[in-house]
């Protein structure tokens, strides 16, 4: 017999979860697919997703929410937890932070294997690799990577402003559009201070960010990797360095002398940091999949996380470029531009304030100017905002 203490946990989650607004992801998850994981950096909302899930299925009786480091399971497995539920005619377990839970994987596995009628959804972190876990999920899971708000979901859920998403092509052709926000510059200047994550409104934010980057290293990264503490001193100590610095152009020379380590590892905690949700990676136009190109400049994640990183006065054209490339790279394959500052193909965007000219475009097939500052545009010029609608 399950627990009671499991169940008043769920509910007491479910009554704190507003299921009004659902995030871009939600319609893209197969729902129904008998193992489903959910990862993405911390504070971006997964857990509230799933109860929201659990909320829009009516709260059956035949489902369970638990968070995977739950007291709980000082005493009892996951295994005997599906175990059971299953004697319960328990049909669909959602388990929350996957990651905090020692031998996960190999747990899934077993449920997976010896409960087939039983449907699983799991949410980790994005440094979280499924196919390094000590049992094989790579080809039983569906796996999706949950990012942060785009300018479009702080809208509607800081102001209950309804609009479409616009693909790349309804942007550059103009379509955006907001019948009820005559002016919104404003409200694009509160999203890139501290619109990305969803508790925006909370009170402690820049804490809440620097709590969030300080458990991305010290716990994530740190599991994943299996490094030592004082390597997470440098990692934190690198990020420090490039938020001052971005978008940072790799050296393999300065920033080990920087920092302390060897250059060798410079790519390796470059790419911890990028999976974890520190780090933005803009690689170059290397033909073929993303993974053979090289790292040809390096940002912060996102404006949000850059804004606190910055002390509340980060480079603003640097924030610009930070904001295209965080809102695109969701939908878009985005690389870096040797005209100008991305690519994405068949299209050149050089990106800038309100007199940015064309000049660095001009030149160029299907280049376009984004310039911020602007509420509309026309032709090649297109408001930087507008790139916030894209998810």
């Amino acid at each position: 017999m399950i627990d009671v203490i499991l169940y008043e946990y769920m509910h007491e989650m479910l009554r704190q979860t507003n299921h009004k607004h659902l995030r871009y992801l939600y319609g893209q998850i197969e729902w129904n697919a008998r193992l489903i994981g959910i990862v993405g950096p911390r504070g971006v909302g997964k857990s509230t997703m799933i109860l929201q899930h659990i909320k829009q299925l009516g709260t059956p009786s035949d489902v369970l929410y638990v968070s995977a480091d739950n007291i709980y399971f000082n005493s009892h497995t996951l295994v005997s937890l599906a175990d059971d539920f299953m004697k319960e005619g328990g049909k669909m377990m959602l388990i929350d932070e996957i990651h905090k839970y020692s031998g996960w994987s190999r747990e899934l596995k077993q449920i997976y294997d010896v409960h087939p009628a039983l449907r699983i959804v799991f949410t980790g972190s994005s440094i979280l690799d499924i196919s390094k876990g000590q049992a094989d999920l790579s080809r039983r899971a569906l796996m999706y990577e949950m990012q942060g708000l785009s300018f479009r979901e702080y809208l509607l859920l800081r102001y209950d402003i309804e609009a479409s998403v616009f693909s790349l092509d309804d942007i550059l052709s103009h379509r955006v559009e907001l019948p009820e926000l005559e002016h919104p510059l404003p409200y694009f200047r509160e999203y890139l201070s501290r619109g990305y994550y969803p508790f925006y409104s909370e009170p402690g934010f820049t804490q809440r960010i620097n709590q969030v980057v300080q458990q991305t290293i010290d716990t994530d990264i740190s599991q994943y990797a299996d490094i030592k503490p004082a390597t997470a001193r440098r990692l934190k100590q690198m990020l420090a360095i490039i938020s001052r610095l971005a978008p940072y152009k790799p050296s393999y020379e300065n920033l080990p002398q920087e920092v302390g380590v060897s250059k060798n590892n410079v790519p390796d905690y470059l790419l911890y940091l990028e999976r974890a949700g520190m780090l933005g990676l803009l690689l170059d136009d290397t033909a073929g999949m993303r993974a053979l190109g090289k790292i040809e400049k390096v940002y912060i994640d996102n404006p949000s996380l850059m804004t606190v990183l910055a002390s509340g006065n980060p480079d603003l054209g640097n924030l610009r470029e930070t904001f295209f490339f965080n809102q695109m790279r969701v939908r878009n394959e985005v690389k870096t531009s040797r005209e100008s500052d991305f690519y994405i193909a068949p299209y050149t965007f050089e990106v800038g304030g309100k007199r940015k000219g064309k000049k660095q475009v001009e030149c160029v097939k299907n280049g376009i100017v984004v310039r911020d500052d602007i509420e509309y545009g026309a032709g090649t010029i297109v408001p930087l905002w507008h790139f916030g609608m894209n998810y």
